[in-house]
């Protein structure tokens, strides 16, 4: 019902930036919340930032100060920015939506996941 595409990973050198967004399509009457969750392998999920629709945002440690998130509620897109990346940001980052359908069910929907490299 609900489709999460992401666009935006690639290679980037530490210290760099780069900006992920996920675009939401399908039967969609609202978007309560985004998060951005990444994972290398070998390792479990990790939650990296959360905004909800009141705009109250949560950071994971690693990565205050540094990344961004935001949402466009018009284009059903939530996006990451990140800054001052280091070696240890590379992974596989993954957007999930906590979405309201048009037959007013409540689902999460996830994104297909796009790779973030670090490297000189």
């Amino acid at each position: 019902q609900v489709q999460l595409v992401e666009s935006g990973g690639g290679l980037v050198q530490p210290g760099g930036s780069l900006s992920l967004s996920c675009a939401a399509s399908g039967r969609i009457l609202n978007i309560h919340s985004w998060d951005w969750y990444r994972q290398t392998p070998g390792k479990e999920r990790e939650l990296v930032a959360t905004i909800t629709g009141g705009d109250k945002i949560t950071y994971g440690d690693s990565v205050k100060g540094r990344f961004n998130i935001s949402r466009d509620a018009a284009k059903n897109t939530g996006y990451l920015r990140m800054k001052n990346l280091e070696a240890e940001d590379a992974a596989v980052y993954y957007c999930a939506a906590d979405v309201v359908t048009t037959a007013n069910q409540a689902i999460r929907s996830w994104g297909q996941g796009t790779q973030v490299t670090v490297s000189s």
